[in-house]
């Protein structure tokens, strides 16, 4: 756009389009701290030529706000203003509630257990919840005759991400989001679970071998989504001693699964038509003096964990969810992983492709 500033108004002026969203978005990643995620969307000229015009969305920030030039701006009605300090206080402040209420969310998800009694194993806990829906956001596919088979294509569609497939360099994990088949109505919602899990979220033992491993993602009206998944731990036995066992930490599970239930909200994000922001939230028990697996090598890590929960929230805007997927598991779990001396393996799924 170029301003006619005779006539006060704006025309159309087509831009060489090479190189042009990188370079925006590479302002976007360097210039204001924290760095902004942005989408970007061409638009050719009629003439064919290169030229043309470029759209920049730029979602609600879930960390504003930004610096930039060590100054906070806010937007008036037609010009910018720098923010004073007691802005930037209540602006903080607002974020830090939203994530506290985050965390209550978290912590209820966690007390509501179905397992919380049976064995020794370590759980898995995310939860995440839209921070500007409707009440009613996700009754399309709550609400609908064929939500269960709605629900199986949504998990299946996950499952064939070639980009999720690659983050996590084709590894996986059991129980993942495809071993909840069974469908069950909720209060205000609907489930996956595995076997382990009755309708009325009771744990039902078949009285065989894996009979702790349950997974379970719940999907409410209102675009809440909760899982859980009771296998982040496992007894196994000493290489140099097979009669010696302990619980050993599963961290892959929780990169897994987290980068599978980002990919689901941005599924379910587009199917329902909501383009705002969500608050997430990563929780764990039954940790302390626990390490990671370490794939059997003889060189156990010594780095045992120091608590027995893990939490940790965060924002998560649309753009991330297209784009940062990788930024956003590091938030959540990158504590973790660091405490476990295990961040480093798994850098692809913690990165995004440039």
């Amino acid at each position: 756009m170029q301003e006619n500033k005779d006539s006060r108004t704006f025309e159309l002026a087509p831009q060489p389009l090479n190189g042009l969203p990188e370079k925006i978005e590479q302002v976007a990643r360097t210039i204001p701290d924290p760095p902004l995620t942005i989408l970007t969307e061409e638009i050719s000229a009629a003439a064919n030529d290169g030229t043309g015009y470029l759209i920049v969305h730029i979602p609600a920030s879930s960390v504003a706000p930004h610096m930039v030039d060590n100054r906070y701006f806010g937007r008036g009605e037609k010009t910018k203003y720098q923010m004073g300090d007691a802005q930037v206080v209540e602006l903080h402040a607002k974020r830090r509630n939203a994530e506290a209420d985050t965390l209550l969310l978290l912590q209820k998800h966690m007390e509501d257990d179905p397992l919380r009694d049976v064995g020794r194993q370590s759980h898995l806990f995310l939860v995440a919840h839209p921070t500007a829906g409707r009440r009613d956001m996700c009754l399309p596919i709550t609400g609908a005759q064929d939500w269960n088979v709605r629900m199986a294509k949504l998990i299946q569609r996950v499952q064939e991400s070639e980009v999720l497939r690659s983050a996590l360099a084709r590894q996986g994990f059991s129980p993942d989001l495809g071993d909840a088949h069974q469908g069950h109505r909720r209060a205000r919602g609907v489930a996956r679970s595995s076997s382990g899990l009755g309708p009325g979220r009771t744990y039902a033992p078949e009285g065989r071998w894996g009979d702790e491993d349950v997974i379970e993602l719940q999907l409410f009206e209102d675009g809440g989504l909760r899982l859980l998944m009771t296998r982040l731990s496992d007894s196994l036995s000493e290489p140099r001693n097979p009669d010696a066992t302990e619980q050993v930490i599963f961290d892959s599970a929780a990169v897994v699964l987290t980068r599978q239930v980002l990919e689901l909200l941005r599924l379910i994000s587009e199917d329902v038509g909501y383009h705002g922001n969500w608050a997430m939230a990563v929780g764990a028990n039954r940790l302390r003096g626990r390490r990671r697996y370490s794939r059997q090598s003889v060189f156990r890590s010594n780095q045992r964990y120091s608590e027995d929960t893990y939490e940790e929230t965060t924002g998560v805007t649309m753009a991330e969810l297209r784009e940062a997927q990788g930024a956003v598991t590091l938030r959540l779990l990158g504590p973790l992983l660091r405490s476990l001396d295990s961040q480093e393996l798994f850098t692809e799924a913690l990165a995004d492709k440039e």
